[in-house]
């Protein structure tokens, strides 16, 4: 195998390896976030971050709403992509230096977390 192609072969797997499986389903997400994944007790039901959970919390939850994303998952200079969202749901904030309390939900399925980021990103205002 000739060295481009190799690199080609490399560039297409890092790829692969480090994008969301596909987009997501708003309406699923809607769903998900609504009922097992229990996002509503902190981040509130509008997306807004006034969950009943979140004047316990510091910081405080994400707002969805105003698109308020404080972690860079994926190093890639900009808080809040598909990947960061993917990443904080899947291996919860601790993992990248955010709030504890925000849980890994290894549990869900990668489309689950798709629907999850769809939705998620359809709350901004």
């Amino acid at each position: 195998m000739t060295r481009f192609l190799k690199l080609i072969c490399i560039t297409i797997t890092i790829f692969v390896l480090t994008t969301p499986v596909s987009a997501g389903d708003a309406a699923a997400g809607k769903v998900i976030y609504d009922g097992k994944g229990a996002c509503t007790t902190c981040h509130g039901a509008t997306g807004a971050g006034d969950g009943v959970a979140s004047a316990a919390l510091n910081p405080k939850p994400a707002s969805f709403v105003a698109a308020q994303f404080r972690l860079d998952t994926d190093g890639d200079g900009s808080n809040g992509t598909d990947m960061d969202l993917f990443n904080s749901i899947k291996f919860g904030g601790a993992k990248y230096g955010g709030n504890a309390a925000m849980p890994g939900r290894a549990d869900f399925s990668d489309a689950e977390i798709n629907d999850l980021v769809a939705y998620i990103h359809s709350l901004k205002k």
